[in-house]
């Protein structure tokens, strides 16, 4: 073992214990490669895709500005409430560790089994899609819908080229996340300039602020539902918490991390988004099927190729960022029991979760299939703000119950309360205002874990054939298990 991290120089996210009792999660990621994870992983799909669905839901330029604007700041507000949690329970995970440590086994694990075997892995196959339709969009000029297996042949491809970066070593994922997140600031650069000019030379639809709020809707779960689309831009805002175990120094970086990338990605969001609304008519943008694309035809001319260049670095970045975060929130459930035992191991030569990343592609693999963005992202974020107001409610029990833990650090007992009204308004709202069986069929599934965890978990019962199958994967796949950090 001693051999092969030599020969590796280090390269992977794990390392012996001083004792040598077995591997463990080595601190790779400083201050700017998470501000790269959380700013990479936020700017995805999102951005290119989700204004018009904004648009659709609020009616109104002035006030899908607004949405924006409270999307920023509820991922600051939720930032801030999980870097509080991630000082007082240092461990990976994000809200899977947070609610097994406060809330106990069971709810934990209602969260872990909806995020390994639905939320994680749609969303990447929701990037991934979107990674495939502007990565595929130069190739069919002219055509109103692409075909669909070529859609799904390149999602698949981009998902397989991906889990072979992140099987193959942490250090290279973590290099292709700060390569991307540079490329996709730039690209959204490129875009906030190109409004601006396009203003300088008096040729932007300037009549569409003279009634920004006009058609403004008044339903609640509209309102609720943009929200969604909006949200989604920002999924990515708590990716960091789900690495803790391996970013140095993070009681003082995970703050600072929150403080830069995420005003950086808001201000960046509504400046972009203002540059859609000077170049194309809002009608022009609830028809337009590639809106960035059609943005760049308008303003760059013969230069429009490099939108779906930029479209495609971004939702490949963000899909990297991902895999990175959320196999790693398997692994640590794996850990602790709530998942099998192979997930919770890394490759004893690349030493990276190569078993929990192969888990997250076969089901991002078999999602990509049925996948479309527009209902997989409104699914998610329902299931998302579940699990959000959970964690928050988290905070807010130990404010009440456990006031003389230290605490490196403390927001105010506002911010949590303001972030579990919005949470509860963006569960229930839709709901109310307008009914859908799929929210049935999400609850249904969510209900379903509670079987599977008295079973599996409660009982511990394990068939002999899974055990064994265990043993042999594990030698199959050269992995072994690891123990926690905790400093």
């Amino acid at each position: 073992m001693e051999r092969s991290q030599e020969r590796n120089g280090g390269e992977g996210v794990a390392g012996r214990e001083p004792g040598g009792e077995g591997l463990r999660l080595r601190r790779e990621i400083g201050l700017w490669s998470a501000v790269s994870l959380m700013a990479g992983c936020m700017i995805g799909s999102g951005v290119f895709m989700s204004p018009q669905g904004v648009l659709v839901y609020m009616g109104s330029p002035g006030a899908s500005l607004m949405v924006w604007a409270g999307c920023g700041l509820l991922a600051m507000m939720g930032a801030l409430c999980y870097a509080e949690l991630s000082a007082l329970v240092p461990k990976s995970g994000g809200e899977y560790a947070y609610i097994l440590q406060i809330f106990g086994s069971l709810p934990a694990f209602l969260v872990i089994y909806t995020f390994v075997l639905l939320v994680r892995p749609a969303a990447i196959a929701a990037v991934s899609l979107s990674f495939a339709e502007y990565a595929v969009t130069p190739f069919y000029p002219g055509c109103s819908s692409m075909p669909q297996a070529v859609l799904k042949g390149v999602a698949a491809s981009c998902i397989l080229l991906l889990t072979l970066v992140n099987c193959w070593s942490s250090r290279l994922a973590t290099m292709l996340v700060n390569v991307c997140a540079v490329a996709k600031v730039f690209s959204l650069l490129v875009i906030v300039v190109g409004g601006a000019v396009v203003l300088g030379q008096g040729r932007g639809h300037t009549e569409t602020f003279l009634l920004a709020f006009h058609n403004t809707t008044q339903q609640a779960g509209r309102i609720g539902m943009a929200f969604y689309q909006g949200m989604w831009s920002f999924d990515g805002w708590n990716n960091v918490n789900y690495v803790v175990e391996e970013l140095k120094n993070p009681k003082q970086n995970l703050v600072w991390a929150v403080m830069i990338a995420i005003p950086l990605v808001t201000s960046l969001y509504l400046l972009v988004n203002i540059s859609y609304l000077l170049v194309l008519s809002p009608n022009e943008i609830l028809s337009s099927d590639a809106m960035a694309v059609s943005w760049g035809n308008q303003v760059l001319g013969a230069w429009a190729w490099l939108v779906p260049l930029a479209v495609v670095l971004s939702t490949f970045g963000s899909a990297n960022g991902m895999f990175f975060g959320g196999s790693r929130v398997c692994y640590v459930a794996a850990r602790e029991g709530h998942m099998p035992q192979l997930l919770s191991m890394v490759h004893v030569h690349r030493l990276t979760p190569s078993p929990a990343l192969m888990f997250t592609t076969a089901v991002a693999l078999v999602l990509v299939i049925p996948g479309s963005f527009s209902t997989i992202v409104n699914f998610l974020s329902f299931l998302g703000w579940i699990t959000y107001g959970t964690t928050i409610g988290c905070l807010l029990y130990l404010r009440i119950k456990k006031k003389n833990l230290p605490r490196p650090y403390k927001v105010p007992t506002i911010i949590p309360v303001i972030m579990l009204l919005a949470s509860l308004y963006l569960v229930l709202a839709p709901i109310i205002d307008h009914p859908q069986i799929e929210f049935l069929y999400i609850f249904l599934f969510l209900l379903s874990g509670i079987p599977v965890y008295f079973l599996f978990v409660y009982f511990h019962c394990q068939p002999r054939c899974l055990q064994m199958a265990t043993l042999y994967l594990q030698l199959l796949l050269e992995v072994a298990p690891t123990t926690k950090n905790v400093d």
